[in-house]
């Protein structure tokens, strides 16, 4: 194990107390340098979480919340009845989205490393590493390139991009004001504890400056501290669901038992699932097709 993973382990091993109190700090730490930061509030648990820790600091400080139209309508009700949140929308919305860039699928960097291909229209040093892992320099780097598992879809015939997410939330976001109070951890993927082992919480120097003041945290510090806190949250949670992204995105799919997201929704909501399956965004077909799971041909009662 290397240096900076284990730092990480002996954080995460932190009792609870002194998590919130090094997160309160790097808050401060926050507000210092951009004192008109607002809190990226999504309405999940985490960010619930983080909005409660920084009105303690800041009891006036703002969220924001992209109201992407994807979002369950459970989300949305418990985003507007908590005060002092400004909703933004985005200028796309997600049909038009994926018919211009392409569908969200299997991840953000693989969707991204198979669009960068799917766009090419020569032997560009790009495509070659996206293919075989060649960068400029010579030097072959796997983790540049396509997972073999995945370089199929390439030539699939499905339109694949990680844009999504740019379009729907970061951009109507950003023009909130810059230097986010963001509610992710290290733990949730690979992707985001590189980047607490690149920039640690506060990331100051990055193009967009961002602050993950509970990257250190874990799943069972949120619930922990919502139940001991006694604070409110989205009744999704409820209804079975452990992730309350874009009700439509399919990263990540793979990885779920069942019942999945999708199967669930079948369920939970009936008629998003039968628009999302066997409506204009076709996803019934991109999910046999990228993941070989059959769904439900019909929405449960």
């Amino acid at each position: 194990m290397n240096e900076r993973a284990q730092k990480l382990l002996q954080m995460q091993a932190l009792p609870l107390a002194e998590k919130i109190e090094a997160t309160k700090r790097r808050i401060r730490e926050w507000l210092n340098r951009f004192p008109e930061a607002k809190v990226a509030f999504s309405g999940g648990k985490d960010s619930t979480v983080l909005l409660d820790i920084a009105r303690q600091i800041s009891p006036g400080i703002l969220a924001s919340f992209a109201n992407t139209g994807l979002e369950y309508p459970e989300i949305v009700k418990f985003v507007r009845q908590t005060p002092n949140v400004i909703e933004v929308r985005p200028k796309m919305d997600f049909l038009s989205v994926i018919q211009k860039y392409g569908y969200p699928v299997v991840s953000k960097r693989v969707a991204r490393q198979i669009k960068d291909v799917q766009r090419s229209k020569s032997d560009t040093s790009t495509r070659r590493k996206r293919l075989t892992g060649l960068c400029p320099d010579g030097i072959v780097r796997s983790c540049w390139a396509i997972p073999k598992k995945w370089i199929w879809l390439v030539k699939s015939g499905i339109k694949i991009s990680n844009t999504c997410c740019e379009i729907l939330k970061k951009k109507p976001l950003d023009a909130l004001g810059a230097a986010p109070i963001i509610g992710t951890m290290a733990e949730d993927s690979g992707w985001r504890k590189e980047m607490y082992f690149r920039y640690g919480c506060n990331a100051f120097d990055l193009k967009r400056p961002r602050s993950a003041p509970m990257s250190f945290w874990t799943e069972d510090d949120v619930w922990y501290y919502i139940h001991t806190q006694k604070l409110a949250y989205s009744r999704i949670y409820d209804m079975g669901y452990t992730r309350t992204g874009c009700m439509f995105c399919m990263f990540g799919l793979h990885l779920e038992g069942h019942p999945n997201r999708f199967e669930r929704m079948a369920t939970t909501h009936p008629s998003l699932f039968r628009y999302c399956m066997d409506g204009p965004l076709r996803l019934r077909t991109i999910i046999k097709t990228v993941y070989r799971i059959d769904l439900p041909t019909e929405a449960k009662k």
